[in-house]
């Protein structure tokens, strides 16, 4: 299965974005692009370069590769509505994002990895595809056999830094570890900071 396997800290200094616990901590004290020229003073980026940073930090922010990408924002741009609304709606219904916005993982390449291992189930169905994109009715929970897991008996004190507003199209039950599709996420309820038009303008060259 192909992966992004750059360091994690290194694609948030680049980016100018914690992409985990770990980053965050880093970045307290290091937020300047990583390399020897980090601290020199840089031109001002041009249009492209401010809408390549963009798509290059919503790619990595999701973990996908520039093939998966490009994919969605194509299906996007097919799809009735805004391109840029449709794209993070895309992104935001990806199991590995909702198990990661559900706070049972401190990441979502955390969450990708809970995934990855089938410790989850969608239906009563075990998945190992992070991919898979969730629609209202959808139940995503733990195994059973993971339950006696001890990370997910102490998952309350593991993902203390993931902290996050409750989503309107997520009923998450922390006794049961399980997650409840109720809706569609809105865009107020996607990832902050985003500038989406920036990366429709980039594939639209």
């Amino acid at each position: 299965m192909a992966r992004d396997r750059s360091p994690i800290v290194k694609q948030s200094r680049r980016e100018g974005v914690a992409l985990s616990p770990k980053a965050h901590k880093v970045m307290v004290k290091r937020s300047n692009p990583p390399g020897q020229h980090g601290h020199s003073r840089q031109r001002r980026p041009s249009n492209y370069g401010i809408q390549l940073r963009e798509k290059q930090k919503v790619k990595r922010m999701y973990g996908l590769l520039e093939k998966q990408f490009r994919r969605l924002v194509t299906e996007a741009g097919r799809t009735s509505g805004r391109t840029g609304h449709v794209l993070l709606e895309l992104l935001e219904r990806r199991v590995d994002n909702v198990v990661y916005r559900a706070q049972f993982a401190q990441s979502r390449r955390a969450a990708r990895q809970l995934v990855n291992h089938a410790h989850m189930t969608l239906n009563g169905k075990r998945i190992d595809i992070p991919s898979i994109r969730v629609s209202p009715g959808d139940v995503i929970e733990v195994r059973e056999k993971s339950k006696k897991n001890s990370y997910f008996k102490h998952l309350e004190d593991l993902v203390t830094e993931n902290e996050q507003a409750d989503l309107s199209w997520l009923d998450v039950d922390d006794k049961k570890l399980t997650i409840k599709v109720t809706g569609q996420p809105t865009r107020e309820e996607a990832e902050p900071g985003i500038e989406e038009q920036l990366i429709v303008e980039y594939y639209s060259r």
